[in-house]
This record gives C-alpha cells, sequence and structure tokens, in this order.
C-alpha cells in the first residue's frame, strides 16, 4: 500500500533492475496490492468526498514545505549549489506568505518550482547503483540502494525530531499518505490496466523513474 511512484512517459530501454528476490517481492507485490484496494483506497476516497481538493493540496504542501531541509542538503551533497538555493527560497516564501507552507506562492507567484532530491538519488549520483530491486510490505517499491537512502532521509526529516512519540509519528504518516493517494486515484489503476504483468510494469516503471531522477541533476 506504500505509493506508487509518480510514473514518467520514458523510452523503452534494455537496462533492468536485478530481481534475485522475486518470488518473496511478489508475495509482498500481492500483499501491498489488497492493502491498496481493500484499505487505502477505500480510506482515500472516503476522504476525498469529505475534504475538497484544495484543502488536501495545502495539506500536501505544508508536508512538503516541512521537508524542505531534507532536500537542502541533498541538494548540497549532490554540489547543486543552486538547486540549495533555490530550495531555501522556496521554504522561506512558503513558510511566510504561504501560510507555514499551506499554499505554495513560490510556483505560483514567482515561478520557482520545487527540487525533488533525496538520498538514494544522492548516493546514485555518487556512483552506487540500485544493486536489486525490493518491495517492501506496505511502503512498496525500493531498492537496495533506495533503502539506505531512505533510512538516510529519516534522519534528515525534521518531523523525525519534533515527533517524539512513535504513535503519533506513525499517525501523521498514516494521514499524510492517505492524503497523498486522495490526489493520485488511479494512477496505479491505470498502470494495472495497461500491463500483462503488473509486477513487472511497476518494478520497471520504479527502475526507469529513479534513474532519470539521477540524470535530472
Amino acid at each position: 500500500a506504500g505509493r506508487p511512484p509518480e510514473l514518467p512517459a520514458t523510452e523503452e530501454s534494455v537496462e533492468n533492475i536485478a530481481d534475485p528476490l522475486e518470488p518473496i517481492n511478489r508475495i509482498f507485490f500481492q500483499l501491498n496490492d489488497k492493502l491498496y484496494f481493500w484499505l487505502l483506497k477505500p480510506v482515500a476516497s472516503g476522504y476525498k468526498e469529505v475534504v475538497p481538493e484544495g484543502a488536501r493540496v495545502s495539506v500536501r504542501n505544508f508536508f512538503s514545505n516541512v521537508t524542505t531541509p531534507l532536500r537542502v542538503v541533498n541538494c548540497l551533497l549532490q554540489a547543486n549549489f543552486k538547486c540549495g538555493g533555490t530550495e531555501t527560497i522556496r521554504f522561506l516564501v512558503n513558510t511566510t506568505f504561504g501560510l507555514a507552507g499551506l499554499f505554495d506562492p513560490a510556483k505560483t507567484e514567482f515561478n520557482i518550482e520545487k527540487k525533488e532530491k533525496d538520498f538514494g538519488q544522492t548516493l546514485g549520483i555518487y556512483g552506487l547503483g540500485p544493486a536489486f530491486y525490493i518491495v517492501w510490505p506496505v511502503l512498496g517499491p525500493s531498492s537496495l540502494r533506495d533503502t539506505i537512502g531512505r533510512t538516510g532521509d529519516l534522519y534528515l526529516n525534521p518531523s523525525s525530531y519534533l515527533i517524539t512519540s512513535a504513535e503519533v509519528y506513525a499517525a501523521v504518516t498514516g494521514y499524510e499518505l492517505i492524503n497523498d493517494t486522495s490526489l493520485k486515484i488511479g494512477e496505479y489503476e491505470d498502470l494495472k490496466k495497461a500491463a500483462l504483468d503488473p509486477y513487472i510494469a511497476l518494478r520497471d516503471a520504479y527502475f526507469q523513474y529513479r534513474q532519470n531522477k539521477i540524470k535530472d541533476r
């Protein structure tokens, strides 16, 4: 039931990610698939009916603004100082004029786009390959490199320090997942409908998405 990656349109490539854990990965893929259709989608759909889209976008903006330090640090680790400056300016503008990040005037008023950076991408830029594909229960598709990266990003996420209760942190993370899913219902379904083997389609889409993020510095 992890968040399906935003799937870019990419050219076909002979590159593939190693998948020595495929039998186990397929079990977890089926588990996540059931969790999505039986739990996450119904809850997110009900939430979508109750909460207006504008409010849900504002919630997404708020969580994105909170994680700005994560993106800034990864920009600097990638020696992309312009990116670091852009993210810093976005944080200052959105925290003040955007009411603590509920709105995104940096984008809407000043055309300053968010730079999606994470530690898995940073490791890839420095030459660390994905190693092999992993499907985590609930968290969804990943790789060995991106699993390490996710752990690093947890230490860079201010929420990890601001929320000291494990129960509250789980509740906040779950709410963020529900809100985010409510804005993307249909994307995963479209991928499944178009694929002969949804497991392979998601694996390949994830690999291409991550490769493109590494190339897009």
